[in-house]
């Protein structure tokens, strides 16, 4: 990697940790100048741990061996680290990318466990202090407070929309009990409490505050640059153990099919594909807010008619995908990036000219699946083959379904079924149910019974079950940190 830039202003940023630590600091996102070209084939006799040391030094990101090895040891309380299974009896073989074996059970864990304990250590090391903001749509903020819970020289305070997520994605972040941690349901949506991290983020007033707390401004969304990167590795993974599976040689095409929200995921495998992983196309799959669908097939990235809806998919209800502007700069440089990023904030649109539509269309093809082809893919997949999926895994399931192609595909699947009770026993069953934890009894009584941690998670205690008009956030923040 030979600089880490500004994507809106092409300004060098000088180290990888400074990026980890202070995204606030940027006009843009941080992006890479440029990657390096890999042959991934040296990478096959390495476990996951020694591959993501290898994607790092390739980067040229210059940790000490002994920091991420630290921050890479929480894979061991993993169940699996991100293995393929193979559903068979599809015109080809379809391999499901399980990223949803850790703590939380979503695939943010993969990125945000070795995250939290790696900016733990360096704010340690720089003997700072740092309150870390974070917004959800249901994954994210369970995974940021699971990881950083009593790390030192951390606070974290977690926003997620009140009504926008479902009931055991909300007691993972309420039940949470940790001194550092501080859990705000917002009136809103995603995109809102999204949209008010950014405006604190760069509210020089709200910084002036915090550093007379003595504490610095950070965020484990990924806007922050240091997600991204342990978000990169798990496709180069996936793809090798078809080589290793005997699937594909190496060097031979597949796809990569996500589902996709923020897009943070889907912009790991781009970067893998632009290093020389052997990627034909990535398949961006949307839920009922398809503006990323759109934006794919036409260039046109237009909120201006758009209203989020709520869906089955709950973690892909996002019309505002961040990680988009990683993209036009690795595509297109930092003055369109600049231009098009303008022209969302004050138009709430933005058009691709033909050209530019092309050179996106050349790594990319999206899809969208509604709520009904959602359900009934989670049916079908577990009738044919005894395999339940979450529902945003089955709008990817659905889009390949419907893919006319013969190059081998991974699926990667973002979450387990048992964060979403409700919707899978309406798929399995067309019965509704109150909330999660009905359902999960009535799922019982089919043989179909979630992870020991689902069980555990109902009895515990809520501990924060404050909600706040997004007006109202930064007094919150205020008072609590007042009491630390």
């Amino acid at each position: 990697m030979a600089l880490l830039v500004d994507s809106r202003s092409g300004t060098t940023i000088e180290s990888f940790e400074r990026a980890l630590l202070h995204p606030s600091h940027m006009r843009g996102l941080c992006v890479p100048q440029s990657l390096p070209q890999v042959d991934f084939s040296t990478y096959l006799p390495l476990g996951y741990v020694q591959a993501t040391h290898a994607l790092f030094q390739t980067l040229e990101i210059n940790l000490e061996p002994a920091l991420l090895d630290h921050a890479l040891a929480c894979y061991s309380k993993f169940e699996a680290i991100a293995p393929l299974h193979a559903l068979c009896g599809f015109k080809t073989p379809v391999y499901v990318q399980e990223l949803l074996h850790g703590p939380t059970l979503a695939f943010k864990d993969m990125a945000l466990q070795p995250f939290g304990i790696l900016f733990s250590q360096l704010a340690q090391q720089r003997q700072e202090k740092y309150l870390i903001m974070v917004a959800t749509s249901g994954d994210t903020g369970p995974a940021t407070l699971a990881s950083f819970a009593n790390l030192p020289n951390t606070r974290v305070c977690c926003l997620y929309p009140a009504r926008g997520t479902s009931l055991i994605q909300a007691l993972q972040m309420q039940t949470m009990d940790a001194p550092n941690l501080k859990v705000l349901g917002l009136e809103g949506n995603f995109d809102d409490a999204q949209s008010t991290l950014k405006t604190l983020l760069h509210d020089e007033a709200f910084q002036a505050h915090l550093a007379q707390k003595g504490l610095h401004l950070s965020v484990a969304n990924s806007i922050n640059f240091g997600r991204v990167v342990f978000q990169i590795i798990y496709h180069i993974w996936g793809y090798l153990d078809l080589v290793r599976m005997g699937v594909v040689s190496y060097g031979d095409p597949i796809k990569i099919m996500v589902p996709s929200g923020n897009f943070g995921n889907a912009l790991g495998a781009f970067y893998a594909k632009q290093m020389g992983l052997p990627v034909e196309k990535i398949s961006v799959v949307s839920n009922v807010n398809d503006v990323l669908t759109e934006f794919f097939n036409t260039g046109v990235y237009d909120l201006k008619a758009r209203r989020l809806q709520k869906s089955h998919s709950p973690a892909m209800d996002i019309l505002v995908s961040s990680n988009i502007e990683r993209l036009l700069y690795a595509l297109f440089g930092p003055a369109r990036t600049q231009e098009c990023m303008q022209e969302l904030q004050t138009q709430r649109r933005y058009a691709l000219t033909f050209s530019e539509l092309q050179s996106l269309q050349a790594h990319f093809e999206s899809f969208s699946c509604n709520d009904a082809h959602c359900l009934s893919t989670i049916a079908r997949i577990y009738r044919d083959h005894h395999y339940l999926v979450d529902p945003h895994t089955a709008t990817a399931l659905y889009a390949y379904e419907h893919l006319e192609s013969h190059t081998p595909c991974v699926v990667v699947s973002t979450a387990s079924w048992s964060k979403f009770a409700q919707s899978t026993l309406l798929a399995l069953c067309q019965e509704e149910s109150t909330d999660d934890a009905q359902a999960l009894v009535k799922l019982a009584k089919l043989g179909i019974h979630p992870p020991a941690c689902i069980h555990e998670l109902l009895d515990k205690p809520r501990i924060h079950q404050q909600t706040c008009a997004l007006t109202e956030l930064s007094s919150h923040i205020d008072a609590w940190l007042e009491t630390l």
